[in-house]
């Protein structure tokens, strides 16, 4: 079964969904047509001239990329410039980008999450809560025949999530009344007649994200031809989503051993790390990526550790300062492990769907640094 680009984002947004996405950022497409069909797609970290070149050769449809292609606001496409060229490639031979960034390091089963998890960090926590997505209250009054089946329907379109909870409603049982006119054909009552029902009035709560699915599956449930409901918006947010973790070891390690074991899990030869290497330590903080600027909150976390990429020197002296260890292991290494991953979780979930996709990784790309 052939599948669009947009079948296709919209299980990666179900991995990642865009309100994870950090305000600054560009996630999402970036070049091409949603509605054209797609067999084949390409994983890689970044999208360049060798990433495009080996699309185009393996016939892939969808570049999907972590590091957005477009990241500030483009006044021209010239055939003179660099990234002008590679736009016009892309787009000459309808090869599509769609770029997962800050959203995927957010993710439950992100960037970020399966760091922590190869480093063997338990009893995690998000070091920087996004903002998180927007909830509404919905409220809808049913007769108390009927409330389970509207309930269950509603809960499978997506409300009632709570953390780690699901199907979370709350329930009032009173007395509902209407008057049917001409012309209406009530599910209970008659026209011309006041009609009294024992009915439940149902409460629960909606991601702004996923309003217009659940009211769909409650107006398909509930048996009445005019259902009453209201639709409340709320300043709660969830925090349970964001950039890095903060966890802790299973066991206390010397420093010096804890950068050999990052090094062994990231499959480096070489780390730049700061701070006594005799240290004992536990309690761990990473974040992939360019996360250096976040080590003031990894210091408050009680962290003993921050694992990361781009330290500059500066920023390396203030950590050092206020007796927080460090280990840059790079930019690249600190993130790519998560292309694979994205593949066979991608890959797994259209083979469900009957989805005819080949997901590829890029052949092409290593880390831009070399260390002699």
């Amino acid at each position: 079964m052939s599948v669009t680009g947009q079948e296709i984002v919209k299980v990666v947004e179900a991995l990642a969904p865009r309100w994870l996405a950090e305000a600054w950022d560009n996630s999402g497409w970036q070049v091409g047509d949603p509605g054209a069909r797609v067999d084949k797609v390409l994983l890689a970290l970044d999208v360049d001239h060798t990433v495009a070149k080996e699309a185009l050769e393996k016939k892939a449809q969808l570049i999907i990329c972590h590091h957005p292609l477009l990241m500030k606001g483009i006044k021209s496409i010239r055939l003179d410039d660099p990234q002008g060229v590679l736009l016009a490639d892309l787009i000459q031979n309808n090869i599509g980008v769609y770029a997962v960034h800050t959203n995927l390091d957010s993710a439950a089963d992100g960037v970020n999450a399966l760091l922590a998890e190869r480093m063997g960090l338990t009893d995690l926590e998000v070091l920087q809560p996004a903002a998180g997505e927007r909830y509404n209250k919905l409220v809808v009054f049913v007769p108390v025949e009927q409330v389970e089946a509207v309930s269950e329907a509603m809960a499978r379109a997506g409300a009632g999530h709570i953390g780690n909870y699901c199907h979370c409603t709350f329930r009032t049982q009173g007395t509902g009344t209407f008057y049917p006119l001409a012309g209406a054909r009530p599910f209970i009552g008659q026209p011309g007649q006041l009609a009294k029902v024992d009915e439940i009035r149902l409460e629960t709560i909606v991601p702004v994200s996923k309003v217009s699915a659940v009211l769909q599956a409650m107006l398909s449930a509930h048996p009445y031809e005019e259902v009453a409901y209201d639709l409340y918006p709320l300043e709660n947010r969830s925090g349970s989503l964001g950039l890095g973790r903060v966890g802790v070891l299973e066991e206390a390690l010397g420093f010096a051993d804890l950068v050999i074991k990052v090094k062994e899990v990231l499959g480096l030869t070489t780390a730049r790390v700061g701070g006594s290497m005799w240290k004992e330590v536990r309690r761990i903080a990473v974040c992939g990526g360019s996360g250096a600027e976040l080590w003031p909150v990894a210091a408050a976390k009680g962290a003993e550790v921050f694992i990361t990429g781009d330290i500059k020197y500066h920023t390396a002296q203030d950590m050092l300062a206020a007796g927080l260890n460090f280990i840059d292991a790079g930019h690249f290494a600190t993130e790519y492990f998560m292309i694979p991953e994205l593949q066979n979780k991608l890959a797994e979930t259209c083979r469900q769907r009957g989805w005819a996709v080949d997901f590829l990784t890029t052949k092409r790309q290593s880390d831009p640094f070399t260390y002699l």
